[in-house]
């Protein structure tokens, strides 16, 4: 299994780099049936976290034909509605809000990239935190089932998502996880899904952090009202 996480301009650090550590552990206990990469779409270039000077450098271009994995991470700023009118004066502050950050995203190649992926059956894509949000505002998840951080789950629903208030949701070949520290969950979940459960739990065991809530998935009974 190959994955290719998504940078972007004002991409969240922690959303990128937890399941990179997850699955690169993973790749080293499974003796390398597992790989990861830090990807673009512009290609290799050192790009930008969206609060705090932090960069990291990708080494390669997203490549929307290479069967695996597709991670596409949240963006990194000031909750908030950028529209507010005390933010009007100040152009910084809306620079800094988390849905500028997605909407710039959208004006790259990006969405043209993962649109491609997410027709090919031979590729899963996943998400940690807005990463789901840069999908949905593509139109790319329209009657998908997928999570978000939770301020963002009303978002995610008005763009005809299925939100779902869960750590990780597993809709077959699109895979999303909530906020922030679940994209660790995240990475254990696809470990086990790809590669069996043995070298989920050793990673889950060096990291000395076990898996929170359960990965809803569609179908089965339905829960009655409590």
């Amino acid at each position: 299994m190959h994955v290719q996480i998504v940078l972007f301009d004002g991409f969240d650090p922690l959303d990128a780099i937890a399941p990179f550590e997850v699955l690169h552990a993973g790749g080293t206990a499974s003796k390398g049936a597992v790989s990861v990469e830090l990807v673009s779409a512009e290609g290799p270039r050192e790009v930008v976290r969206g609060t705090g000077g932090l960069s990291l450098r990708t080494t390669g271009t997203l490549d929307p034909d290479r069967p695996g994995v597709v991670l596409v991470p949240g963006a990194s700023g000031r909750v908030g509605d950028p529209g507010d009118s005390a933010d009007l004066e100040d152009d910084s502050r809306q620079e800094d809000a988390i849905p500028v950050r997605l909407t710039s995203a959208l004006n790259t190649e990006l969405p043209v990239l993962l649109k491609a992926a997410m027709e090919d059956a031979r590729i899963t894509v996943a998400t940690v935190c807005g990463g789901s949000l840069v999908l949905a505002m593509a139109g790319l998840l329209h009657g998908r089932h997928a999570t978000t951080h939770h301020l963002g789950l009303d978002l995610l629903d008005a763009t005809g998502v299925h939100a779902v208030r869960a750590r990780v949701v597993d809709d077959g070949d699109l895979v999303t996880a909530a906020g922030v520290t679940s994209g660790l969950d995240l990475g254990l979940y696809l470990l086990e899904r790809e590669v069996g459960p043995q070298i989920a739990h050793a990673v889950e065991e060096l990291f000395a952090h076990e898996r929170r809530g359960t990965t809803w998935r569609p179908g089965g009974l339905e829960p009655a009202a409590f």
